[in-house]
């Protein structure tokens, strides 16, 4: 397996974290049966959690377009330096996203997912 798919997978895991931390916030402040009912009255953007929904969000709309391009270039046979750190300069953003907009900071929280991005591009600038 190359790097680029190794980091793939991590992202996968680093999205079923982040999915997990909403609930297990929700779970902490508000009780059990909120978390094994229907969640028909599940709060949605409050505070910390809501923070905590927003990333995983985010995540779950860059993470298609992230595999996408590791696949690519993974059934092409494009697997070299740019596309390593592409793929490394995504997933280490991606966590740092995470954990800055959890936290409520707005300006970096901008540029780490501005350098996240930027990981995408250089996988695709490899792919043309």
């Amino acid at each position: 397996m190359t790097a680029e798919l190794s980091l793939l997978a991590w992202s996968a895991v680093l999205m079923f974290v982040q999915a997990m931390v909403p609930a297990t916030i929700l779970l902490m402040s508000r009780g059990m049966p909120l978390a094994v009912g229907n969640r028909e009255d599940w709060p949605a953007g409050e505070g910390l959690c809501g923070r905590a929904q927003r990333a995983h969000r985010n995540m779950l709309e860059n993470l298609p377009i992230f595999a996408a391009l590791v696949l690519v270039a993974h059934v092409g046979g494009v697997s070299n330096d740019m596309t390593l750190l592409g793929a490394q300069l995504f997933f280490w953003a991606r966590l740092a996203y995470a954990v800055v907009y959890i936290a409520g900071v707005p300006w970096v929280r901008t540029l780490v997912w501005f350098a996240s991005v930027v990981g995408m591009v250089m996988i695709f600038l490899q792919l043309l």
